[in-house]
């Protein structure tokens, strides 16, 4: 069906040859249809993709869109070379759809009698459960034990963490089809249940944390609605999507290696590392027991620290508020999260600390190498006979881990132990500022090379190897990206550091 006005000539030829071209994932004709250069638009549940490279990158990195077909088409026209073309379709796994399109017509474009796409929207029903997401949810999947603090707030609890009558999967459907229910809940959620707050549901991990980038072989991608198209981090990739998406008001995850910051960085959340050991891990499964931390993420400063409340310690060794930054380390990170993070400095005006840091990349690879033997011998019983069970990358991971012989840990160990007095001293009383991750979320198309996970662990190692807590707090760079300015403190100091991100959001 059209509107009452005459359709262009071409038009709905070229409206079938798209159709066509998005059922059989042709993704060069489909970057033919749709007009080239930064003004084009496609825009769906996740959000706006902005340009032409953006939304032909999207296509590359989704394996192709869900089958459906036409049932009915609308056209409005706007003149002889532009017209609105509204169509519904009915997908196969069932429901209805709705597509709004924008088309012109270009004089030097040969193809499809020049019809091309400029803009676009697509809805479509939402799936009861997005497994990217969820490995299962309730209504909640477990309610409060009580009033409290958090009456109201939702958990998304990483696939980590215990919760009782439902068995650990730890991202890989392997081990989750062998897991037992387990008995009771994790110290952390149980804790969390008796302040108030529910469980909405299990969230997915990238396989055992053992990740940085949010991707799951088996599962898919995590949406990240802060920047379409774009890597949501890892490992609490799915605690964060969960927040992010408002299915959750607070993602229980963990951080070994920068899991809570490097999420919270790609997604414009509020994420904090614990300091190692203030907060007891019973139920939680391990991936490096020397570097792992609870962590969480929210939207908000106030609910972040709300959940500290509930789950550190009291008091704290007492510190200076003085923000200090190291321009070495700042300029680890790419010129539009260095400025970005350079611009928050200035409005928090801290304090320049000329520090030489030439020993970082030792101390990044010592952590990798440690971590790697204490991720093996967390798992290696499991993963002997079961390595082909996991994604490539998290599989190479563990290989390497396997390989790790006990002089060369040892050696690790060693470096490990005169890093941490060095990273002390320089944090000291003060509130270290440096970048949460060096980079904006990478696009989904490209995924996360290895040199960008040494660049994002040169990072996030100083926190980890000295055991230190490091909170991340939003800002974006001027074309609206998340970025993550990490504030990283004494040891004990938490609650310093969640009472500096509530008073930095209120300025």
């Amino acid at each position: 069906m059209t509107g009452p006005e005459p359709v262009p000539s071409g038009l709905l030829e070229a409206f079938d040859a798209y159709e066509a071209a998005l059922m059989a994932d042709d993704v060069a004709a489909l970057d033919q249809l749709f007009a080239p250069g930064p003004g084009t638009l496609r825009a769906d549940a996740d959000g706006v993709l902005v340009g032409h490279g953006e939304i032909a990158a999207f296509r590359r990195g989704r394996g192709g869109a869900p089958g459906r077909a036409v049932v009915r088409v609308h056209v409005q026209v706007i003149d002889d070379d532009h017209a609105l073309v509204l169509a519904v379709t009915e997908l196969a796994r069932g429901g209805r759809g709705v597509q709004t399109q924008l088309w012109a017509r270009s004089a030097g474009v040969p193809e499809h009698g020049g019809w091309q796409v400029t803009a676009a929207h697509v809805a479509v029903p939402p799936p009861v459960l997005d497994t990217r997401i969820w490995r299962v949810v309730g209504d909640p999947l477990v309610p409060p034990a009580g009033d409290g603090p958090l009456t109201g707030q939702t958990l998304a609890v990483k696939d980590l963490y215990a919760v009782a009558g439902h068995p650990l999967g730890a991202g890989n459907p392997a081990r989750l089809a062998q897991a037992r229910p387990e008995p009771r809940h994790a110290d952390t959620v149980d804790r969390l249940l008796r302040a108030g707050a529910s469980v909405r549901g299990i969230a997915r991990t990238d396989e055992f944390a053992y990740s940085l980038a949010g991707v799951n072989p088996h599962y898919g991608t995590p949406p990240n609605p802060a920047a379409p198209g774009r890597l949501p981090g890892g490992s609490s990739s799915g605690s964060a999507s969960a927040v992010a998406l408002g299915h959750a008001t607070v993602g229980l995850g963990t951080d070994t290696g920068g899991s809570i910051r490097v999420p919270a960085a790609y997604q414009g959340l509020y994420g904090i590392r614990t300091t190692h050991g203030a907060v007891d891990r019973t139920g939680l499964l391990p991936l490096a027991p020397d570097f792992d931390t609870v962590g969480w993420l929210t939207r908000t400063a106030d609910v972040l620290r709300a959940v500290g409340d509930v789950l550190l310690p009291p008091g704290s060794p007492g510190g200076s508020d003085q923000l200090v930054f190291v321009p070495g380390l700042v300029d680890l990170a790419g010129p539009e999260v260095r400025d970005t993070v350079l611009a928050w400095v200035g409005t928090a005006g801290a304090t320049r600390l000329d520090r030489s840091l030439d020993d970082l990349d030792e101390w990044r690879a010592a952590l990798q190498t440690w971590q790697a033997s204490q991720a093996w011998r967390s798992h290696g019983r499991w993963l002997d006979g079961n390595l082909d069970a996991l994604g490539n990358d998290v599989r190479s991971r563990f290989e390497v881990a396997a390989a790790v012989d006990a002089g060369t840990a040892g050696r690790a160990r060693a470096v490990l132990d005169e890093a941490r007095g060095v990273v002390r001293e320089l944090v000291g009383d003060r509130v270290l500022v440096l970048p949460s991750a060096p980079s904006v979320a990478p696009p989904v198309s490209t995924g996360a090379t290895l040199e960008e996970r040494n660049a994002t662990m040169r990072l996030t190692c100083l926190a980890g190897l000295a055991g230190l807590p490091a909170v991340s707090v939003p800002t974006r760079t001027p074309d609206g990206l998340p970025v993550g300015v990490c504030l990283v403190a004494g040891a004990g100091r938490d609650r310093d550091l969640l009472d500096l991100a509530v008073e930095y959001t209120q300025r």
